[in-house]
């Protein structure tokens, strides 16, 4: 399976098309963004890492009957999955308080919330992804109607409850994360996008370390560090 036409180029990935029109290639990409696109660098590697990263998480959910799009990893950089529409709606599960949900209501940082918060933004940088109501997304024609949100929180919420076991195995604690859907060609809601610590908050259980892309937003250094951490974990776990 080989790269053919360029379909999109966002920050951390390219998508490129193939000879089957059924499927993508996924290209990660050693690009860093953060505070939509403001603050940016290269972290020679962190585009493997990601892709390897995603690869073990996608093969684990879809073991746990979670539909997602991966097929599997081609090479460090470059993952093929399938073909999907997507929905353009962010989905950030949140289970302890920190960012912008601490700076936006003033829950202190690092409160365990009472229960997994479930919010969505809207997947548009040059409006800076704001926060969806329900409302907001049939207006905007995101999903065709209520049911189909409540089928993505309910996803989202399951997926949410096997990371973070996966994750506490490794001795690492899921604070928030990032989740994209897309239809496949069956008009089947599947998870997409990647799953890594571009996209997920993670903390070392004993330590409070932050595993994941803090370490740039914040200027912590040791990104890269970091995220071959993280693999490292999780590689050490399947064996």
């Amino acid at each position: 399976m080989t790269k053919q036409n360029l379909i999109y180029e966002g920050k951390a990935k390219k998508i490129w098309s193939t000879e089957d029109d059924a499927l993508y290639i996924s290209e990660f990409k050693d690009e860093l963004t953060a505070f939509n696109g403001e603050k940016k660098a290269v972290e020679e590697g962190k585009g493997a890492l990601n892709n390897k990263i995603s690869a073990q998480l996608f093969d684990y959910l879809n073991n746990k009957g979670i539909s997602t799009h991966f097929i599997k990893m081609l090479d460090d950089n470059h993952m093929l999955h399938k073909k999907a529409e997507v929905i353009k709606i962010e989905v950030i599960v949140r289970n302890i308080a920190t960012g912008s949900l601490s700076r936006n209501l003033g829950i202190t940082d690092g409160t365990i919330l009472p229960f997994t918060l479930v919010e969505f933004d809207y997947k548009n940088d040059a409006l800076g992804d704001p926060k969806l109501n329900d409302q907001h997304c049939l207006i905007l024609n995101l999903v065709r109607d209520t049911s189909e949100l409540e089928y993505i929180r309910y996803i989202a919420r399951k997926i949410n409850v096997l990371l973070k076991e996966f994750y506490a195995k490794l001795n690492l604690t899921l604070v928030d994360f990032k989740l994209e859907f897309g239809r496949d060609a069956n008009d089947n809601i599947v998870l997409i996008d990647e799953l890594s610590p571009d996209n997920f908050r993670l903390w070392d259980s004993s330590t409070g370390e932050k595993m994941d892309k803090d370490r740039f937003r914040q200027g912590l250094g040791g990104l890269k560090v970091a995220y071959e951490e993280v693999l490292n974990r999780i590689l050490g776990a399947n064996k």
